[in-house]
């Protein structure tokens, strides 16, 4: 075991500090203890001078903030300053003996950080630790919600007189820092907005809107996967998506949705994977496997689906963020990645499914997620390497005979415990576009098309489905209709009809509404 950090570095495992600073908290922690784990996402450090520079990945304390070189101290600091990193102190809750939590909770029985550092303890071991319940003294919560996000109802703790409002539960409890760009995502109440959004909207335009939201969505699902779906595929797939929220989860709910977004059955193995599972390519000359991301192990994935279930459960129930519990469940699916194929789509849907559970969306309305991560593909890609990418070098693997791969360490707790506030402003971001971009301009698109259709019908009866296909015509070739369609489709329409039609062309989409997945 090595001594607790006592001089600044300018570097801390490949990580490089903004300026000279000795590690504190967690990064002490993790030195101390050889703790093998990816980084957390911002790390703690106590600069040489009084006003510090502190950075996304550092921050920089002052020498008055220097903690006790122990592990009371710096653990008390880690929890004040830091927040709650469940993947170190699982670790470290295994590597420390037992007494040394004991110890720590017998200096200071009724003290605060004592009192969740004990919960925390017993909470993710399930072992008892050999000190007596704390009595009379008052309830503290267990997350500090200055520093993260957590559930706005509570369990109490008798025995460590706390508040548990962790999100979570022991099979599956990933963690998000209240950053300043995620509170200022909470300030704009995106709920009420959506819902003043589609409340200026009529009744009609608001289903059609709907319904061609959907489908969108379904169709974005596949191509985000590289695969161009049917219609009836992604009609159903669709229905999958509007019905998100009306079943609790269970493994049960997860089957029988892989079954719906794979189609044909025939090639796929459905269900849970026996087998280990990677995200990657294999080797053109060795057909070895090159993981971009290796899934959890197949031992772990019904505990970790039940972890799933149970924090969405818990996350609705509580009062927790919707769009954080939303992100939180979804990228941790996909990370654990527990089928052999769907789970991208079944990420997704995941989405909608918290988002509807918790009454986030306006009724009857989806938020076309999909569709907005399908134009902001690389950063949806780079958010899933912001924790895929350092977890890589921690999996301990080989190749098997079929070109897969086989998980050879203990790998559980790398999907149940992560620093899930990437996901978070990720999916805020793509929220605030549904609402501020995508809801306005599907309804200006449909008003557009009505004033349209009505102006065709008084030059020429016409049903709308023919109208619909005139309106592509001429969208695809700046609002005139080309000598292929004038001799063709619409051979029928006179030369001054035809440039009637141009003309209430111009008049209906001339400002740009017919720019949207519905035109």
């Amino acid at each position: 075991m090595s001594e607790w950090p006592s001089q600044p570095v300018t570097d801390f495992r490949g990580r490089p500090l903004p300026e000279p600073g000795t590690p504190v908290g967690y990064a002490a922690l993790i030195e101390r203890y050889g703790l093998r784990l990816p980084l957390p996402a911002r790390l703690a450090a106590i600069a040489e001078r009084h006003h510090p520079q502190a950075t996304a990945e550092w921050q920089m304390m002052t020498p008055r903030h220097a903690p006790e070189a122990s592990l009371t101290g710096h653990l008390t600091f880690a929890l004040r300053y830091e927040g709650i990193d469940l993947a170190v102190l699982a670790q470290l809750f295994r590597t420390e003996a037992p007494d040394a939590f004991a110890q720590l909770v017998r200096d200071a029985p009724t003290g605060g950080f004592a009192r969740r550092i004990w919960f925390l303890y017993e909470w993710m071991t399930g072992s008892r630790l050999d000190v007596p319940d704390a009595g009379k003294v008052r309830l503290v919560p267990v997350v500090d919600t200055d520093l993260q996000l957590a559930l706005a109802e509570a369990d109490p703790s008798p025995r460590h007189r706390v508040a548990n409002n962790l999100p979570g539960t022991p099979q599956f409890c990933p963690m998000v820092r209240r950053t300043d760009a995620i509170l200022a995502y909470e300030a704009q109440a995106f709920d009420a907005r959506a819902r003043a959004v589609v409340g200026r909207i009529r009744a009609d335009l608001v289903a059609r809107a709907a319904a061609f939201l959907l489908l969108a969505d379904s169709k974005s699902s596949f191509a985000i996967e590289g695969e161009k779906p049917s219609g009836t595929r992604a009609a159903r797939w669709g229905q999958a998506i509007a019905e998100g929220g009306s079943r609790p989860l269970s493994l049960g709910e997860f089957d029988r949705l892989q079954r719906i977004v794979i189609g044909d059955q025939r090639f796929v193995r459905l269900g849970l994977r026996e087998e280990g599972g990677f995200v990657g390519v294999h080797d053109r000359e060795t057909g070895l496997p090159v993981p971009d991301h290796v899934s959890a192990r197949e031992g772990d994935l019904r505990d970790l689906v039940e972890g799933l279930v149970a924090y969405s459960d818990r996350a609705v129930a509580g009062g927790m963020d919707p769009v954080a519990a939303a992100a939180v469940l979804a990228f941790g699916f996909v990370y654990i990645h527990p089928y052999v194929d769907g789970n991208g789509r079944l990420h997704r849907w995941l989405f909608h499914h918290v988002l509807a559970s918790a009454g986030f969306n306006p009724p009857g309305m989806v938020f076309p997620i999909s569709a907005v991560i399908l134009r902001r593909i690389d950063a949806y890609r780079n958010t899933l390497t912001s924790y895929s990418g350092p977890l890589l070098p921690f999996i301990e693997w080989e190749p098997t005979p079929e070109g897969n791969v086989r998980v050879l360490n203990d790998t559980a707790d790398f999907y149940r415990f992560f620093d899930a506030t990437a996901h978070v402003e990720f999916l805020y971001a793509c929220v605030q576009r549904t609402i501020e971009e995508d809801l306005p301009r599907e309804a200006r698109f449909l008003e557009a098309f009505d004033r349209f259709n009505e102006a065709v019908q008084q030059i020429v009866d016409m049903p709308t489905a023919q109208v619909e296909l005139l309106l592509k015509f001429l969208e695809q070739n700046q609002g005139r209709l080309s000598q292929r369609a004038r001799t063709r489709e619409f051979e029928a329409l006179t030369p001054a009809e035809v440039e009637e039609v141009e003309t209430i062309y111009a008049d209906a989409f001339g400002n740009g509404e017919g720019e949207g997945s519905m035109s």
